[in-house]
Protein backbone atom coordinates (compact mmCIF):
# COMPACT_ATOMS: atom_id res chain seq x y z
CA UNK A 1 0.00 0.00 0.00
CA UNK A 2 1.39 3.35 -0.95
CA UNK A 3 2.02 6.01 1.61
CA UNK A 4 -0.38 8.88 1.78
CA UNK A 5 0.84 11.95 -0.01
CA UNK A 6 2.19 14.64 2.28
CA UNK A 7 3.93 17.92 1.75
CA UNK A 8 7.64 17.54 1.18
CA UNK A 9 9.68 19.24 3.86
CA UNK A 10 13.26 20.44 3.74
CA UNK A 11 15.95 19.36 6.19
CA UNK A 12 15.61 22.69 8.01
CA UNK A 13 11.86 22.17 8.10
CA UNK A 14 12.33 18.83 9.83
CA UNK A 15 14.70 20.45 12.32
CA UNK A 16 12.09 23.11 13.04
CA UNK A 17 9.48 20.42 13.64
CA UNK A 18 11.89 18.58 15.93
CA UNK A 19 12.60 21.78 17.83
CA UNK A 20 8.93 22.38 18.50
CA UNK A 21 8.50 18.72 19.47
CA UNK A 22 11.18 19.19 22.12
CA UNK A 23 9.68 22.51 23.25
CA UNK A 24 6.18 21.07 23.67
CA UNK A 25 7.50 17.93 25.37
CA UNK A 26 9.62 19.99 27.75
CA UNK A 27 6.62 22.19 28.55
CA UNK A 28 4.56 19.06 29.36
CA UNK A 29 7.31 17.79 31.67
CA UNK A 30 7.46 21.16 33.46
CA UNK A 31 3.68 21.25 33.90
CA UNK A 32 3.65 17.74 35.34
CA UNK A 33 6.63 18.65 37.54
CA UNK A 34 4.58 21.53 38.99
CA UNK A 35 1.72 19.10 39.63
CA UNK A 36 4.20 16.76 41.37
CA UNK A 37 5.26 19.65 43.62
CA UNK A 38 1.88 19.52 45.39
CA UNK A 39 2.42 15.83 46.16
CA UNK A 40 6.09 16.18 47.12
CA UNK A 41 5.60 15.01 50.71
CA UNK A 42 4.00 11.75 49.56
CA UNK A 43 6.54 11.27 46.77
CA UNK A 44 9.51 11.58 49.10
CA UNK A 45 8.16 9.94 52.26
CA UNK A 46 6.19 7.08 50.75
CA UNK A 47 7.81 6.51 47.35
CA UNK A 48 11.44 7.66 47.30
CA UNK A 49 12.29 6.51 50.81
CA UNK A 50 9.77 3.67 50.96
CA UNK A 51 12.38 0.99 50.06
CA UNK A 52 14.48 2.02 53.10
CA UNK A 53 11.80 0.56 55.38
CA UNK A 54 12.08 -3.20 56.13
CA UNK A 55 8.27 -3.39 56.00
CA UNK A 56 8.27 -2.31 52.33
CA UNK A 57 5.89 -4.52 50.34
CA UNK A 58 8.65 -6.10 48.22
CA UNK A 59 10.58 -7.24 51.27
CA UNK A 60 7.43 -8.73 52.79
CA UNK A 61 6.52 -10.57 49.60
CA UNK A 62 10.02 -12.00 49.26
CA UNK A 63 9.94 -13.15 52.87
CA UNK A 64 6.61 -14.89 52.30
CA UNK A 65 7.99 -16.48 49.12
CA UNK A 66 11.06 -17.61 51.06
CA UNK A 67 8.84 -19.46 53.55
CA UNK A 68 6.67 -20.89 50.78
CA UNK A 69 9.57 -22.49 48.88
CA UNK A 70 11.20 -23.78 52.05
CA UNK A 71 14.06 -21.29 52.43
CA UNK A 72 12.84 -20.24 55.89
CA UNK A 73 14.08 -16.70 56.64
CA UNK A 74 17.02 -16.82 54.23
CA UNK A 75 15.82 -13.86 52.14
CA UNK A 76 13.74 -12.11 54.79
CA UNK A 77 14.80 -8.56 55.58
CA UNK A 78 14.33 -7.47 59.18
CA UNK A 79 16.53 -4.39 59.21
CA UNK A 80 18.41 -2.09 56.87
CA UNK A 81 21.29 -0.77 58.92
CA UNK A 82 22.25 2.49 57.22
CA UNK A 83 21.46 6.17 57.38
CA UNK A 84 20.87 8.73 54.64
CA UNK A 85 22.37 12.15 55.15
CA UNK A 86 22.68 15.45 53.33
CA UNK A 87 26.20 16.84 53.04
CA UNK A 88 25.66 19.74 50.64
CA UNK A 89 24.24 23.16 51.53
CA UNK A 90 21.92 23.19 48.49
CA UNK A 91 21.67 19.40 48.29
CA UNK A 92 18.05 18.98 49.35
CA UNK A 93 16.87 21.85 47.15
CA UNK A 94 18.54 20.34 44.07
CA UNK A 95 17.15 16.90 44.87
CA UNK A 96 13.66 18.31 45.37
CA UNK A 97 13.74 19.99 41.95
CA UNK A 98 15.15 16.99 40.08
CA UNK A 99 12.73 14.53 41.68
CA UNK A 100 9.81 16.75 40.62
CA UNK A 101 11.23 16.92 37.08
CA UNK A 102 11.68 13.13 37.01
CA UNK A 103 8.11 12.64 38.21
CA UNK A 104 7.03 15.14 35.57
CA UNK A 105 8.79 13.15 32.85
CA UNK A 106 7.12 9.91 33.96
CA UNK A 107 3.66 11.49 34.07
CA UNK A 108 4.14 13.30 30.75
CA UNK A 109 5.52 10.25 28.94
CA UNK A 110 2.28 9.41 27.04
CA UNK A 111 2.14 12.97 25.72
CA UNK A 112 5.83 12.80 24.70
CA UNK A 113 5.01 9.61 22.80
CA UNK A 114 2.15 11.41 21.07
CA UNK A 115 4.49 14.19 19.97
CA UNK A 116 7.01 11.61 18.73
CA UNK A 117 4.26 9.84 16.79
CA UNK A 118 3.16 13.06 15.09
CA UNK A 119 6.77 13.69 14.06
CA UNK A 120 7.31 10.29 12.43
CA UNK A 121 3.79 9.61 11.15
CA UNK A 122 4.25 11.33 7.73
CA UNK A 123 6.83 8.65 6.87
CA UNK A 124 4.43 5.79 7.68
CA UNK A 125 1.76 4.07 5.66
CA UNK A 126 -1.83 5.24 6.02
CA UNK A 127 -2.90 2.04 7.83
CA UNK A 128 0.02 2.44 10.22
CA UNK A 129 -0.93 6.02 11.01
CA UNK A 130 -4.36 4.80 12.05
CA UNK A 131 -2.67 2.84 14.83
CA UNK A 132 -1.69 5.98 16.75
CA UNK A 133 -3.92 5.31 19.73
CA UNK A 134 -2.80 1.70 19.97
CA UNK A 135 0.85 2.76 19.75
CA UNK A 136 0.45 5.38 22.51
CA UNK A 137 -1.45 2.93 24.71
CA UNK A 138 0.96 0.00 24.32
CA UNK A 139 4.12 2.10 24.60
CA UNK A 140 2.78 3.88 27.70
CA UNK A 141 1.76 0.60 29.34
CA UNK A 142 5.20 -0.88 28.68
CA UNK A 143 6.91 2.20 30.11
CA UNK A 144 4.79 2.26 33.26
CA UNK A 145 5.27 -1.48 33.74
CA UNK A 146 9.01 -0.90 33.48
CA UNK A 147 8.82 1.93 36.02
CA UNK A 148 6.91 -0.32 38.44
CA UNK A 149 9.37 -3.16 37.87
CA UNK A 150 12.29 -0.84 38.55
CA UNK A 151 10.68 0.59 41.67
CA UNK A 152 9.27 -2.57 43.24
CA UNK A 153 12.00 -5.03 42.20
CA UNK A 154 15.30 -3.44 41.20
CA UNK A 155 15.33 -0.57 43.74
CA UNK A 156 14.57 -2.59 46.90
CA UNK A 157 16.99 -5.33 45.87
CA UNK A 158 19.69 -2.77 45.20
CA UNK A 159 19.01 -1.01 48.51
CA UNK A 160 19.12 -4.29 50.40
CA UNK A 161 22.36 -5.40 48.79
CA UNK A 162 24.17 -2.07 49.10
CA UNK A 163 22.93 -1.48 52.65
CA UNK A 164 24.08 -4.88 53.90
CA UNK A 165 27.33 -5.11 51.95
CA UNK A 166 30.41 -4.29 54.01
CA UNK A 167 34.13 -4.68 53.45
CA UNK A 168 34.72 -4.48 57.20
CA UNK A 169 32.75 -4.08 60.42
CA UNK A 170 34.75 -0.92 61.00
CA UNK A 171 33.03 0.81 58.04
CA UNK A 172 29.50 2.07 58.63
CA UNK A 173 27.12 2.75 55.75
CA UNK A 174 26.14 6.40 55.64
CA UNK A 175 24.83 7.23 52.17
CA UNK A 176 24.42 10.73 50.83
CA UNK A 177 20.84 11.58 49.93
CA UNK A 178 22.00 12.58 46.45
CA UNK A 179 23.54 9.14 45.87
CA UNK A 180 20.44 7.35 47.11
CA UNK A 181 17.94 9.40 45.10
CA UNK A 182 20.11 9.14 41.97
CA UNK A 183 20.09 5.36 42.31
CA UNK A 184 16.29 5.31 42.60
CA UNK A 185 15.80 7.65 39.62
CA UNK A 186 18.27 5.74 37.45
CA UNK A 187 16.76 2.34 38.24
CA UNK A 188 13.19 3.51 37.61
CA UNK A 189 13.80 5.47 34.39
CA UNK A 190 16.26 2.93 32.94
CA UNK A 191 13.85 0.09 33.62
CA UNK A 192 10.96 2.02 32.07
CA UNK A 193 12.96 2.75 28.92
CA UNK A 194 14.23 -0.85 28.71
CA UNK A 195 10.62 -2.05 28.63
CA UNK A 196 10.23 0.09 25.50
CA UNK A 197 12.57 -2.31 23.68
CA UNK A 198 9.75 -4.04 21.72
CA UNK A 199 8.57 -0.65 20.42
CA UNK A 200 12.12 0.36 19.48
CA UNK A 201 12.69 -2.96 17.71
CA UNK A 202 9.43 -2.48 15.82
CA UNK A 203 10.60 0.80 14.29
CA UNK A 204 14.18 -0.38 13.73
CA UNK A 205 12.84 -3.40 11.85
CA UNK A 206 10.53 -1.16 9.81
CA UNK A 207 13.57 0.91 8.85
CA UNK A 208 15.55 -2.21 7.98
CA UNK A 209 18.20 -1.54 10.65
CA UNK A 210 17.41 -4.70 12.62
CA UNK A 211 16.32 -8.16 11.53
CA UNK A 212 15.07 -11.21 13.47
CA UNK A 213 18.21 -13.10 12.46
CA UNK A 214 20.35 -10.31 13.93
CA UNK A 215 18.49 -10.49 17.24
CA UNK A 216 18.70 -14.28 17.34
CA UNK A 217 22.40 -14.21 16.49
CA UNK A 218 23.17 -11.94 19.44
CA UNK A 219 20.68 -13.53 21.84
CA UNK A 220 23.42 -15.30 23.79
CA UNK A 221 25.20 -12.00 24.35
CA UNK A 222 21.94 -10.43 25.49
CA UNK A 223 21.43 -13.26 27.97
CA UNK A 224 24.92 -12.76 29.40
CA UNK A 225 24.38 -9.00 29.72
CA UNK A 226 21.01 -9.50 31.43
CA UNK A 227 22.49 -11.99 33.90
CA UNK A 228 25.36 -9.64 34.68
CA UNK A 229 22.95 -6.75 35.29
CA UNK A 230 20.77 -8.99 37.47
CA UNK A 231 23.80 -10.09 39.47
CA UNK A 232 24.89 -6.47 40.01
CA UNK A 233 21.56 -5.05 41.17
CA UNK A 234 20.44 -7.96 43.34
CA UNK A 235 21.67 -9.67 46.49
CA UNK A 236 23.90 -12.73 45.93
CA UNK A 237 21.08 -15.28 45.90
CA UNK A 238 19.63 -17.16 42.96
CA UNK A 239 15.98 -16.32 43.64
CA UNK A 240 16.55 -12.56 43.47
CA UNK A 241 18.69 -12.79 40.34
CA UNK A 242 16.11 -14.93 38.54
CA UNK A 243 13.33 -12.51 39.57
CA UNK A 244 15.14 -9.66 37.82
CA UNK A 245 16.51 -11.62 34.86
CA UNK A 246 13.35 -13.40 33.68
CA UNK A 247 11.25 -10.29 32.83
CA UNK A 248 14.21 -8.74 31.00
CA UNK A 249 14.77 -11.90 28.95
CA UNK A 250 11.05 -12.12 28.16
CA UNK A 251 11.15 -8.54 26.88
CA UNK A 252 14.05 -9.45 24.59
CA UNK A 253 12.25 -12.55 23.30
CA UNK A 254 9.10 -10.52 22.69
CA UNK A 255 11.20 -8.08 20.67
CA UNK A 256 12.38 -10.93 18.44
CA UNK A 257 8.81 -12.02 17.71
CA UNK A 258 7.79 -8.45 16.97
CA UNK A 259 10.69 -8.17 14.55
CA UNK A 260 9.55 -11.40 12.86
CA UNK A 261 6.01 -10.03 12.55
CA UNK A 262 7.19 -6.76 11.00
CA UNK A 263 9.52 -8.57 8.61
CA UNK A 264 6.68 -10.80 7.36
CA UNK A 265 4.41 -7.80 6.82
CA UNK A 266 7.14 -5.98 4.89
CA UNK A 267 7.63 -8.94 2.58
CA UNK A 268 3.89 -9.31 2.05
CA UNK A 269 3.51 -5.63 1.21
CA UNK A 270 6.40 -5.85 -1.25
CA UNK A 271 4.78 -8.81 -3.01
CA UNK A 272 1.37 -7.13 -3.29
CA UNK A 273 2.71 -3.73 -4.39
Amino acid sequence: MAKKEFKEMSFLGHLEELRWLLVRSSAAVVIMAVVSYFFADYIFTELIFGPTNPSFITYRLFCEASHYIGFADSICITELNFIIQNTEMEGQVNIFCWVCITAGFILAFPYILWEFWKFISPALYEKERKGAKLFIFLASILFFLGVLFGYYVIVPMSVNFLATFSISTIVKNQFSVDSYVSMVKTAVIASGLFFELPIIIYFLTKLGLVTPNFLRKYRKYAVVIVLIVAAIVTPPDVVSQITVAIPMLLIYEASIWISVFVEKNKKRDEQTS
